[in-house]
Order: structure tokens, then sequence, then C-alpha cells
């Protein structure tokens, strides 16, 4: 079966966004993008909130951006391949290679799971959220960046029973930035 993984640039302090919503604090450096468009290549699927697919949709013309990087139109390419689905109540469809998600998180996840191919990698605070709260994600990946926000969007919703988790892998990258790599513990 395939895996739910939840990966995004963290503060110290725990949060994916400003308290107004930004994340400039997060460009990765070149060795950190090279190590994102790794993982990009083990991804079977995005599956995204609106807002995020929103922000995502930058990479469907990166490669006609002039001042994009070569690591940047990398990850251009390999975004673009890979299928992406879109929970919105909002949007009416989907573009730029996109499908809106058919039914509710559960049954979408036990679809796609039961499917071959590479990893479920989630994005965007309400949908993790969502996942999250379901206990649906198997992997959480986080890139610890050193700042402290102070109030913003948190990586984790509040819960209301302990996440048990297994520490699978660190790293920290020149510009600082750690990643965690934890997985699931599952009750036997």
């Amino acid at each position: 079966m395939r895996k739910v993984i939840y990966s995004m640039g963290v503060s110290l302090d725990g949060f994916i966004a400003d308290r107004d919503g930004g994340i400039d604090w997060s460009g990765p450096g070149e060795e950190l993008h090279r190590f994102h468009n790794e993982q990009a290549r083990a991804a079977g699927v995005h599956v995204y909130g609106r807002r995020l697919y929103e922000t995502m949709r930058y990479w469907e013309t990166a490669e006609e951006n002039p001042a994009s990087t070569p690591v940047e139109i990398e990850f251009a390419r390999i975004w673009t391949r890979t299928p992406r689905l879109v929970f919105s109540r909002t949007l009416e469809r989907a573009e730029g290679g996109a499908e809106l998600a058919d039914g509710d998180i559960e049954e979408v996840v036990a679809r796609l799971a039961e499917q071959p191919g590479g990893e479920i990698a989630i994005g965007g605070a309400g949908l993790a959220a969502a996942f999250v709260e379901r206990d649906l994600v198997d992997e959480y990946r986080l890139f610890v960046y050193p700042i402290v926000l102070g109030a913003g969007t948190p990586f984790f919703p509040s819960l209301g029973a302990r996440l048990a988790l297994r520490l699978l892998e660190t790293r920290t990258f020149p510009s600082q930035v750690t990643y965690l790599r934890y997985a699931r513990e599952r009750a036997r």
C-alpha cells in the first residue's frame, strides 16, 4: 500500500505560515531544493487543498521564467508530470493537469492507497489537519527552519489524543534547516 506523507517547512515554534499567511521565510537553498526534488520524484500523487493548489500552480510555467534556476526547472518538470488531486468546496474545476477530488477524504485515500505508484503527498494546512485528525498520515516530514514566528498556521492541529511517532531520519542542511522524518506508531 502507498504511504500518506505530510511534509512542510515549519518554524522552530511549529508554524508553517506566519500570522499573515506568509511563507517567505521558508525558501530553500539549492541543496535543500535538490532534496525536495528527490522527494517530489517519490510522490505518485500530490493531494492539495485549494490554497496550496493555487500557490503551486506557479510551477506550471516556471520553465518559461528566465530567472528560474536549473534546480527550479528540474522541480517544475517533476511536479508537472505528477498527478495532482485538489480538495475544494469552492472550485468548480481544477486546471493545469490537476483534478478535483471526488468523495470524502477517507474514500479518496483508501482508493489512492490501493493503486500502484509512489507516495501520496498531502499539502495545505487545512487539508493536512483533516488528514492528521483522521489519523491517515503514515509519515511526517518536517523541515525545521531556524526562525521563531510567534504565531501563525500550525503544522499540527489541536488533537484530542496523543500521536505516537518514531524518528526515522534526520539531516541538517547548510542553510541550518533540519529535516526530521517520523513514522506514525500504530497500536499493535
